[in-house]
């Protein structure tokens, strides 16, 4: 189990704004925000989404000109999220054009990837094709409490057949007040699936989208991770709210690095050497 809310020492104090050397380490990740819509209604969900809400879908020409900027900026990982990005036709073009030329993750909550939709995703995979599934627990009702009655049981059918079909499965889990204490019941049935703690990601509830409780984050406080979606560039996938927002420009996806990178040395002068990082 890996916790992600953990202290990151991104910073020094010693770094400048015109310090030309400021750690890449946000280079590493480009997540893309594919769509809105979901399956699931979950209540502490980020980025608001569910079934009666708005696409707001990338489209597959925007999503192959990031990943060809990505790489050539030198990003190491794309993360594909949403909504539930397998509600798209065109996400498995999206995933075959990124995992061909950079390791390519992609979250979902697999209570879709039955029949065709599994099938379809069989015929891209790789070995740079990881999928990442929500679990919050390693019983009904530790996940069900956030997610539905009756979505946990779907959940782990859908890891189950992923992983017949040879596929990479990570888990992401969000701590909440009902799973808390039952998280090592959910390390050793991760464990029981065959699923290493080193693909077990455990993040605290943050205080954004529908959720009421939580941690507060924001730019000042979360080492950034950059985020797309149709209405621009933001500072970490935890959010696409107006305040995180970046850019509203998507290309070229350069000038949006270069304000986070000016950014990160403004903050680095205000005295706060320690940043979150939470994915």
């Amino acid at each position: 189990m890996i916790n992600d809310s953990s202290s990151n020492l991104f910073l020094d104090s010693t770094t400048q704004p015109d310090d030309h050397h400021l750690p890449p380490a946000f280079l590493w990740k480009l997540w893309i925000y594919t769509n809105y819509d979901c399956n699931l209604k979950c209540s502490y969900c980020v980025a608001k989404s569910g079934p009666n809400v708005p696409r707001r879908a990338l489209g597959l020409d925007n999503v192959k000109r990031l990943v060809d900027e990505a790489v050539e900026l030198g990003f190491e990982h794309i993360f594909f999220t949403g909504g539930e990005p397998f509600i798209l036709n065109e996400i498995y073009e999206m995933l075959a054009y990124s995992s061909a030329r950079i390791k390519t993750t992609v979250l979902t909550n697999a209570m879709l990837l039955r029949g065709q939709r599994l099938e379809e995703l069989c015929v891209i995979a790789n070995d740079n094709l990881i999928v990442q599934v929500s679990l919050d627990g390693g019983r009904p009702e530790d996940h069900d409490a956030y997610r539905g009655n009756g979505t946990w049981e779907k959940t782990v059918e859908g890891i189950r057949l992923l992983q017949e079909q040879g596929f990479r499965v990570r888990i992401g889990t969000t701590e909440t007040p009902v799973n808390s204490s039952h998280l090592d019941k959910l390390c050793e049935f991760h464990r029981s699936l065959g699923i290493l703690d080193e693909d077990h990601f455990v993040r605290p509830l943050a205080k954004r989208g529908y959720s009421r409780e939580g941690l507060e984050l924001d730019m000042s406080n979360l080492v950034p991770e950059v985020t797309v979606n149709v209405d621009g560039v933001f500072w970490h996938p935890l959010s696409t709210d107006a305040d995180m927002q970046v850019s509203k420009a998507l290309f070229p996806l350069t000038q949006s690095v270069e304000r986070i990178r000016e950014q990160l040395a403004a903050i680095s002068l205000t005295g706060k050497a320690s940043l979150l990082t939470f994915t």
